[in-house]
């Protein structure tokens, strides 16, 4: 359904160490600067992930309410992405990474804010039993 997701930083250097960190915990992707605009870009399938200064030139602000969400194979893949994170400059929130019950089955999320106080979320549904 979406294409690519853009955020903005106020530390384009200390942000591309941050989602080079959380990108490699989840398998890699392919990434490259824009030499026009201070922004990286990161591809995986096909899907991008943009951070950079915002265009208009004003600070970066993380959206009110606005969460992204990283699909993961496991939940040791996520503990990790969420270890890279932390380790790269991000903060935790929403409490500890955990499979939290729902219904029959349950769903694994770990949350980040990464260095510009964006919200971040690693996803994996878990089977029912």
């Amino acid at each position: 359904m979406f294409s690519h997701v853009h955020l903005g930083s106020n530390d384009v250097e200390r942000a591309k160490r941050f989602y080079d960190a959380i990108m490699d915990a989840l398998g890699g992707a392919e990434s490259w600067k824009d030499q026009d605009r201070n922004r990286w870009f990161w591809q995986r399938d096909d899907a991008f992930l943009i951070v950079g200064e915002p265009l208009d030139k004003d600070q970066a602000q993380p959206g009110n309410g606005v969460t992204i969400g990283f699909d993961v194979e496991s939940p040791e893949q996520g503990d990790a992405w969420h270890a890279a994170g932390l380790a790269a400059g991000g903060t935790t929130l929403e409490g500890a990474p955990g499979i939290r019950r729902r219904g029959e089955g349950g769903i694994y999320l770990a949350y980040l804010r990464d260095p510009d106080g964006n919200k971040l979320c690693a996803l994996k549904l878990m089977p029912e039993g």
